[in-house]
């Protein structure tokens, strides 16, 4: 995700807090004790089971189920936590989110000891958070590692700064070892963006500018677990397109009429699916938070009424490439 500064056709392998339109409410769960608070259940944090007993990725019956990883794969060896989206508030809360569910739940506050503004976040096979934070006039970012289970925070150790410090950012899995990945991140430092590069050591290597009527575009990026890479770009109307990892290229794009242009936004996928987290600008729209629109590419439907007005601003989304590849069943 990240605040707005100026921002597919594809075949799968298989093809809230407050209230919201529908009904679907946010859960909480207290890491320091694991209860359940003010009689509401708890959820994905503080533990690795957050399904239920016997729980695994993929699998049938209803749940993300045992045996495999939603593709019919074996199981790849993942934590419960990591098979879940992730999504970050403006005002530094961690929540998980089940997207089969419409279900939020609430982990707790980022300890991050920093002043500068939470701005995008993605999430890898161990289920850890990094959080992209910058400065706001964008003249310096920073990565920080969160733990999804409590909300604690360490420093990463990169620096980020030449037009990498505010970013967009996905993992996205290795074909060849599928449970090796790579940090891939988007550059939106001021405006033109700079296009793509990786997460290397402490710094960014450059891969390549984005190419078409995307280049000088900013996008959030979300990865799979078979291997590919997503940008969500901001332009009007929104598209969804596939980027080369090794190019930077535009594989092909895909507009969605009906999602809007945000000024706050993230994004990610699930289960074959693809979720779009928009909010218009505070100054417009003071009381306007998130709304959720959901993209299925297997016959192409755009749902912008998933779930509208959270109650919060989400300001970054993670999803490991542990994550489902297809609707549990």
């Amino acid at each position: 995700m990240r605040i707005a500064r100026g921002c597919f056709w594809i075949a799968l392998a298989a093809a809230g807090c407050s209230a919201s339109n529908s009904g679907t409410s946010a859960t909480e769960t207290d890491p320091s004790s694991g209860a359940e608070n003010s009689g509401v259940a708890s959820g994905a944090g503080g533990q690795d089971d957050p399904f239920g007993s016997g729980a695994g990725i993929g699998g049938n019956s209803g749940d993300i189920g045992s045996g495999d990883n939603g593709s019919g794969a074996p199981n790849n060896g993942c934590i419960e936590r990591a098979s879940l989206v992730y999504v970050l508030s403006q005002d530094n809360e961690l929540y998980s989110f089940r997207p089969d569910r419409k279900e939020f739940t609430k982990i707790g506050v980022l300890g991050c000891r920093t002043g500068m503004d939470p701005n995008s976040m993605a999430v890898d096979r161990n289920a850890v958070a990094w959080v992209n934070y910058v400065e706001a006039d964008d003249s310096e970012g920073t990565l920080f590692k969160v733990s999804t289970e409590d909300a604690s925070c360490e420093p990463s150790g990169a620096t980020l700064s030449d037009g990498w410090a505010r970013l967009g950012m996905g993992f996205s899995s290795d074909l060849s070892r599928p449970d090796t990945e790579e940090l891939f991140v988007a550059g939106a430092t001021g405006t033109p963006g700079i296009g793509l590069g990786r997460i290397e050591g402490a710094s960014v290597t450059p891969v390549g500018e984005f190419s078409g009527s995307m280049r000088d575009i900013s996008a959030e990026l979300t990865g799979t677990g078979d291997g590919r890479l997503f940008g969500f770009f901001t332009t009007t109307p929104v598209q969804l397109a596939e980027i080369d990892k090794d190019t930077g290229e535009i594989i092909e794009a895909t507009d969605l009429p009906g999602i809007e242009t945000p000024s706050s936004w993230a994004f990610s996928f699930w289960g074959g699916d693809f979720y779009f987290y928009t909010a218009p600008s505070e100054l417009g729209s003071p009381s306007r938070t998130t709304n959720v629109s959901r993209y299925r590419p297997s016959d192409g439907s755009i749902d912008t009424d998933y779930m509208t007005d959270i109650g919060f601003r989400i300001v970054g989304a993670g999803v490991s490439t542990c994550a489902p590849l297809e609707l549990p069943r």
